[in-house]
């Protein structure tokens, strides 16, 4: 069966200007009707755009869905095998965190007491795989897969104030390089504050601390874009001042 855009449009609940925008960026390209020049999309096209919404409510930009679909080695099964994995896994996810907000209601009644723990055990579990499914296999290839597992377990063991606190600095990290990138000085008192703070906090996150290995990590913040994304979203260029000002620092 062929659809018009607009059939399509209604069929998925994307809008006929998203299927046009797809088509123009190569996303996704139907064949044209020779005597009107119409956009017809085929099922091969219905099941591609499918695959492409699945890439979407994982969070993957245009772009690289582009780059997976239209790889040689594309398997659209595999593919599916990997979106039922993640989906799952973000319903584990947020299972956690609907059971932890009964109990705190059912505390708030009065009728059970949580463990502090207990409070921040799903918050604890999410960061670590959102760090994982953001940032693993670059982080595993670097340092290899003992360094990430004990960064999850040292996350994981972080007792309430423990991880109140590493919250709390990764906050003041932030503010800190927003005046650390307006001071402009990499050597200066605010930058050493930025660094001294950034170290505590890969300390903590890390259960260990090693200066080449928080280096590596601060230089792949700038060759990585979603690395450099984190702290460029917070100041211009704040990925590239953080690792000069670290050069500094740890020399």
């Amino acid at each position: 069966m062929n659809y018009t855009t607009s059939e399509l449009a209604k069929l998925s609940g994307l809008t006929p200007r998203t299927l046009r925008y797809y088509d123009k960026i190569g996303l996704l390209s139907p064949k044209r009707n020779e005597e009107n020049d119409y956009r017809i999309y085929s099922e091969e096209d219905v099941d591609l755009l499918q695959q492409i919404l699945f890439y979407r409510e994982l969070g993957v930009e245009l772009s690289e869905i582009k780059k997976i679909l239209y790889a040689k080695d594309f398997d659209p099964l595999a593919a599916l095998d990997e979106h039922l994995a993640q989906l799952s896994e973000r319903k584990r996810k947020i299972d956690a965190l609907i059971t932890t907000v009964k109990k705190t209601i059912s505390e708030k009644k009065g009728e059970i007491k949580m463990k502090n723990e207990e409070k921040f055990e799903a918050f604890k579990e999410k960061l670590i795989q959102d760090n994982q499914q953001k940032y693993g296999k670059e982080i595993r290839e670097k340092y290899g897969d003992d360094a990430l597992d004990k960064s999850h377990q040292s996350i994981s063991s972080m007792t309430k104030e423990e991880y109140e606190h590493w919250k709390a600095l990764e906050e003041k990290i932030k503010h800190t390089l927003i005046k650390a990138v307006e001071d402009g000085d990499h050597a200066g008192p605010i930058a050493k504050e930025l660094c001294k703070l950034h170290q505590e906090w890969i300390t903590l996150s890390w259960g260990t601390y090693s200066k080449v290995a928080h280096l590596g990590l601060v230089k792949m913040y700038v060759e990585d874009p979603r690395f450099s994304a984190y702290y460029d979203d917070v100041v211009k260029e704040g990925a590239e001042f953080l690792l000069k000002a670290m050069e500094v620092y740890l020399a």
